[in-house]
């Protein structure tokens, strides 16, 4: 009798054991799972890197240029160590985040507003379609001679260029992403009662939202290159930047700083560049079209 009752709680009691050991082993399996995901994706950055800086020496030990217009990659490295370090390179990044997050933002604003007007308003889109694409495809540079004539050296002119700039990149993404919204959709949205602007937050958002994300990103990358020219150009001798610290090293000759400068306008590039991706995954998988190994 005893011996039947002592039984079970044995067998449970394995059981459990079994039971933790193997969400143990199954957490064990997803953190290399995920590290492998990780390394799949540094290993070819890491090695394009690798590659770049190769190229480079080479190029420098050729002597194709003197070392004094075109340093190795160790020098440049030291210099680029001490520049991290420098107050001098934290200012010019506050300045130069604040102009690019106030001229994107303006952008964003801008660029959504003349989107879903052209994308639903016949008219507006005969009128407006073509001069956006016009703009987006004029060189931000070419801005440049009458936002310095109508603004002077300011930061107004920066600003004007930014949006003018990225703003039409992100109106043809709005527009693009509108036009490819299932017919089904919106008359399935109208039928359950979706009207105005209704109709623009619980259908035609969601369902244009990866185009959206597109034209952001695309804008971001107009903005960007538009900030920079600007702050070449565009030198305010009472506010540091990273533009104007360029164009400093430039005059100076400073080849081991101009290249570092260089460098960190990539790093910054690259960073905002992961934050767009990670933004696409999220909403392809929040769609159901990421594949279950790119998670």
């Amino acid at each position: 009798m005893a011996s039947d009752t002592i039984t079970p709680t044995r067998s449970t009691d394995r059981e459990t054991i079994s039971g933790l050991d193997a969400l143990e082993i199954a957490s064990r399996e997803q953190d290399a799972s995920r590290l492998r995901r990780i390394w799949s994706g540094l290993w070819p950055k890491l090695a394009a890197l690798g590659l770049a800086i190769g190229v480079w020496q080479v190029v420098v030990w050729s002597g194709w240029k003197p070392e004094y217009a075109l340093p190795g990659p160790m020098t440049v490295g030291r210099d680029l160590g001490g520049y991290l370090l420098d107050a001098a390179l934290w200012n010019g990044l506050a300045t130069t985040g604040r102009r690019a997050a106030v001229g994107f933002a303006a952008a964003v604003a801008v660029g959504l507003l003349l989107g879903l007007a052209v994308a639903r308003v016949r008219v507006l889109r005969a009128a407006l379609g073509s001069m956006i694409t016009a703009l987006q495809t004029m060189p931000s540079i070419a801005w440049f001679p009458l936002a310095i004539l109508l603004f002077q050296l300011s930061e107004e002119a920066i600003f004007f260029v930014v949006v003018l700039g990225a703003a039409p990149s992100i109106a043809n993404g709005v527009i693009h992403g509108v036009d490819y919204v299932p017919p089904l959709l919106l008359r399935a949205g109208r039928n359950l009662g979706a009207q105005g602007l209704d109709l623009y937050r619980y259908v035609i958002a969601p369902a244009a939202l990866p185009a959206i994300v597109a034209g952001l990103k695309q804008g971001w990358a107009f903005a960007w290159r538009s900030l920079m020219a600007g702050e070449l150009l565009v030198v305010i001798a009472t506010k540091t930047s990273i533009g104007a610290q360029l164009t400093y090293a430039r005059e100076l000759s400073d080849a081991e700083r101009l290249i570092a400068i260089m460098i960190v306008i990539l790093l910054l590039g690259l960073v905002v560049d992961a934050a767009f991706g990670a933004a696409d995954r999220a909403i392809r998988r929040r769609w159901g079209v990421l594949d279950a190994t790119d998670r």
